[in-house]
């Protein structure tokens, strides 16, 4: 599976379609870190000039959903408007989003659009593509993007972890990972991949937590790794990392 064949797919489609009215398309994530693998999703956003009417939103969420080949976690892509790249509103508002999670709602629903005023995510997107994204077609991304608030970046990440006491025991590898990369980005103002947050973790947390994150970096690598999981482990350092996390944002010395 080659990412980039179905991202230039996509992008010949997408330049069809939006002609004029297309800014740029800005690659973020894993694929973009150098840790993407087979379990991964490719994550893109895409930015227009002008609103897009529901004909153009759902002949781009049709294109998603006729490639074939995908990764497990298939492709995460939202369009959001020039103006919000450059003057940011927060939480977001974008014209359309597609997910592996809507899916079917894509394919039952002929009109099915996701589109609203705003989505928190899109904080944490935007500033991994200014510190770390690649521009797959159009304007370069200083150009468009204008730094994002670190207090929004911050609430972002912290919104996307707020569940890890219950989320870590049903996702452990990536709780695990997601909260050593919150918690660096916090003390060192680092913008990391999931992979390179575990690795951090590894070499910077109480040594008591290192088989676990050990596990957790093995499986996030390697599909034929068998993880094994201690529910309590999992509570303890999730319960350890949320104090730390807290207590930084709590102090301001976030990000500093």
């Amino acid at each position: 599976m080659d990412p980039y064949r179905l991202l230039n797919a996509v992008i010949s489609r997408y330049v069809d379609i939006l002609r004029d009215n297309l800014i740029g398309i800005y690659l973020h994530g894993s694929l973009t870190m150098g840790c993407f693998t087979e379990r991964s999703d490719i994550d893109f956003l895409v930015v227009v000039k002008d609103p897009l009417d529901n004909p153009t939103k759902r002949a781009l969420a049709d294109e998603l959903l006729q490639l074939q080949g995908l990764p497990e976690k298939g492709i995460e892509m939202s369009v959001i408007l020039q103006r919000y790249a450059q003057s940011f509103q927060y939480p977001t508002p974008y014209e359309l989003h597609y997910s592996e999670m809507l899916r079917e709602n894509y394919i039952r629903d002929k009109d099915y659009i996701c589109c609203g005023d705003g989505d928190k995510d899109l904080a944490a997107h935007m500033t991994v593509i200014r510190h770390r994204g690649i521009c797959l077609y159009g304007r370069q991304i200083k150009e468009v993007f204008a730094d994002i608030p670190k207090g929004c970046y911050i609430d972002s990440i912290i919104t996307d972890i707020g569940d890890a006491r219950e989320g870590i025991l049903k996702s452990p590898v990536y709780y695990t990972l997601n909260l050593c990369r919150v918690l660096c980005y916090l003390k060192h103002n680092r913008v990391l991949s999931k992979l390179e947050g575990g690795l951090w973790g590894i070499e910077q947390l109480p040594e008591k937590f290192r088989p676990l994150l050990e596990n957790a970096v093995g499986a996030y690598r390697d599909q034929q790794h068998i993880a094994e999981w201690n529910h309590d482990e999992l509570i303890d350092f999730a319960q350890f990392m949320m104090k730390e996390i807290y207590s930084l944002v709590g102090s301001g010395q976030g990000g500093e």
